[in-house]
């Protein structure tokens, strides 16, 4: 099985550090329509608060995918793995992205 690269590595341009210490990584994720950030890994669980209203897909290794409508002030919690994210709706998208270390 091939390796997928932290996010930070895989789609240094889609997702921009905020903080990282002991705790916690924080990033946060831009995405215009149409845009993707390619297969990557978060080895932590994490908490996305959605600030722009967008829809993203998020893609898996095994083939499947999910789209996934994002409202401004929603909080969502993922566990950690491995995904691709595409904007697939019309409004640029806008993530805080939260590892829990």
């Amino acid at each position: 099985m091939t390796k997928v690269p932290d996010v930070l590595q895989a789609a240094s341009k889609e997702y921009t550090l905020l903080l990282d210490n002991d705790k916690v990584r924080v990033m946060e994720l831009r995405l215009k329509p149409g845009q993707k950030a390619p297969m990557h890994n978060h080895p932590n669980d994490h908490v996305v608060f959605v600030m722009e209203d967008a829809k993203f897909r998020l893609s898996f290794p095994d083939g499947k995918s999910q789209d996934v409508d994002l409202k401004s002030g929603k909080v969502i919690w993922m566990g950690a793995g491995q995904h691709e994210t595409e904007n697939v709706g019309t409004t640029n998208g806008y993530n805080l992205v939260i590892e829990v270390k």
